[in-house]
Formats: C-alpha cells, structure tokens, sequence
C-alpha cells in the first residue's frame, strides 16, 4: 500500500496550534494517526502572538503540515484580563495552592475561547468531509480550566453532532496526562520542544513565573531536561 493510500484510509483532522507545549506533543501523538489537514493559529490580540505564531510555524515545518492564522480581533474588546490587556499577569503562584491557581485563571480567561475556536476549526472539517478537531487539553490544567476537562469534550462532541452535517469529532490525546506527563510523552515522540513557547508574556524568551511556565518548567525539572531549560527559560 503506497503512502497516498494510507493518508485516504486516515481521518481527516484539524489541529488547534498556539506554539505551546500541550498542543506541540498531542500533533507528535497523532500526526502518524490522522490525515493532519491544517493547523491553526488565533490572533485574538493576547501579549504573546508573536512567539506563538513563530513557535506555531517552526513546529508546521518541522511536520510539513499546512499552517493557517485566523484573526479573532472582537475577542480582545469584549474583556479586559491580563492576557490581553495592560493588566499584570499573575507571577509566582503556588501551583499547589487551589484558591491561587483558580484566582490565576480568572486573570487570564478569555471569554469562550476553546469552544469557539473548536467550533471555526469544526466549521473548516464540516466543509469538507468532516473529520476530528485535535486539541491540547489536559488533566492538569483542567481543575482549574473548566474547558480543559473530559466533561467539556463530551459536552462539545454532542452538540457537534447537531451544529455539523458531516462527522465532526473533539480528540483530546493527552486529556489523562498531567504536565510531566505530556514531557515524558514529548521525549518518546521525539517532539520538538526546542521550538516550543509556552509564556503568557511577550518576552524574547520564557518568563519563568506566570502560570503556563511555571508548569512547563516544573514538568521539565521532573523529567531532568536540564538542557532544554536553559534554552527555554535563558
């Protein structure tokens, strides 16, 4: 069976691509599983766009998948947390501490964002033959952010069944997986974590103390990538 053949007996997929470490490793997990159509990157107006979108281009090359950016610019009107605005991002948190990480999500919420982005990715696959919509939610970061969670997917998968004419399904590889978790994952994948950016800053490199770093670090140090720590957080 030539490789043409393999990609028809495939499904057809979308993945939703910032640049970070969670949906870097679910496309390593799934680009020999699905027929990968596209990645997409929003523009939504947060601080660290234009990391993420070099981040999201490198990692695009590295798989040889096509990359499209969609601007959201209403996104940034509509609120005024810190991803977005003049606010301060929230530093050195205890990421123990329940009440401090849930304070911390509250900073840095964006009004619907994962279900709307699933649902542009999901119109793209409904125009088509239908398909999966790859997303990076994970099990750790789900006690804080509700659109993370396993319940959320389900409760997405449903309504796609009636907001779409073609099979449309939500596919969350690392929905199990804790941070160190998805690292471990990282390295048997042979994903590119050199070309990640995980920041919630617009810094040339990783802050090292807002939320998303914190855990990417953390998630590092238990994996001993002592190397790729001093290349990310420099």
């Amino acid at each position: 069976m030539n490789t043409k053949q393999k990609m028809k007996n495939k499904q057809d997929a979308i993945i939703l691509l910032s640049g970070g470490l969670d949906c870097t490793v679910a496309l390593s997990d799934c680009v020999s599983k699905f027929n990968i159509l596209l990645a997409i990157t929003f523009d939504y107006g947060q601080k660290s766009f234009n990391k993420e979108l070099k981040s999201a281009q490198n990692i695009c090359n590295f798989y040889d998948i096509s990359h499209k950016i969609i601007k959201l610019d209403w996104l940034k009107d509509i609120t005024q947390t810190a991803l977005v605005s003049d606010k301060e991002i929230p530093e050195n948190i205890n990421l123990e501490e329940l009440q401090e990480t849930q304070q911390s999500c509250k900073n840095v919420w964006i009004p619907n964002r994962n279900s709307l982005f699933i649902n542009i990715a999901a119109a793209h696959l409904d125009s088509l033959n239908g398909g999966v919509v790859i997303i990076g939610a994970n099990k750790e970061e789900a006690k804080t952010f509700s659109d993370n969670s396993q319940e959320f997917i389900d409760n997405l998968n449903q309504t796609l069944k009636y907001s779409c004419q073609q099979e449309v399904e939500v596919v969350a590889p690392l929905i199990d997986f804790t941070k160190d978790e998805i690292v471990k994952l990282a390295i048997k994948n042979n994903a590119p974590l050199e070309l990640i950016t995980s920041c919630y800053n617009d810094y040339t490199s990783h802050c090292g103390k807002c939320e998303s770093c914190l855990r990417l670090k953390r998630a590092l140090e238990k994996n001993n990538c002592k190397e790729l720590i001093k290349k990310l957080f420099n």
